[in-house]
């Protein structure tokens, strides 16, 4: 083969492999894309869900202007009522240790008490489970858990706020 059969092949290479490298960058970039778009409508189901209402210290009081860094680590509020006294997980703790799997089955079948809205998340579709936990993941651990339950009678340290026992 001469200089300029050997430079044609040569060159012909080299476009085939910038191409090949642009489409598997553009797969990429789709993918990312994606990604970021189920993270994206995690973020705005925790938000409007009202998950950082209890899992975020001070989200509530402070009219939801408690930086996205602090986000769901959990709580020392403690809620009490008939039930006992719970507290707020720390979600980003609680979803590092376990699967996307694993948590739409824990969704689906966990009863927590009160105040948590569990029959929320059961009724959520898989995509909106999945975003969820998504969302939660991309923000990384952070935070230390949150205090044990305490049964009806049992001494709470810290503050709380109380539920009348419901009608009879």
């Amino acid at each position: 083969m001469n200089v300029k059969g050997t430079a044609s092949v040569l060159l012909a290479g080299v476009v085939a492999a910038l191409a090949i490298t642009g489409v598997a960058a553009a797969d990429s970039a789709r993918r990312e894309s994606s990604e970021q778009k189920t993270i994206d409508r995690g973020r705005y189901l925790i938000r409007i869900a009202g998950c950082n209402d209890c899992h975020t210290p001070g989200y509530a009081q402070s009219g939801g202007g408690v930086p996205e860094a602090q986000w769901l680590t959990g709580d020392t509020l403690g809620w009490s009522g008939p039930w006992g006294t719970t507290y707020p997980a720390n979600l980003r703790r609680v979803v590092a240790g376990m699967s996307e799997e694993e948590w739409i089955r824990r969704a689906r079948s966990a009863q927590y008490r009160p105040p948590m809205p569990w029959f929320n998340l059961r009724d959520m579709t898989d995509a909106d489970l999945r975003a969820a936990y998504r969302y939660v993941r991309s923000l990384g651990p952070a935070g230390g858990p949150a205090p044990a339950y305490v049964p009806p009678g049992g001494k709470v340290s810290g503050p709380v706020v109380t539920f009348p026992a419901p009608p009879k």
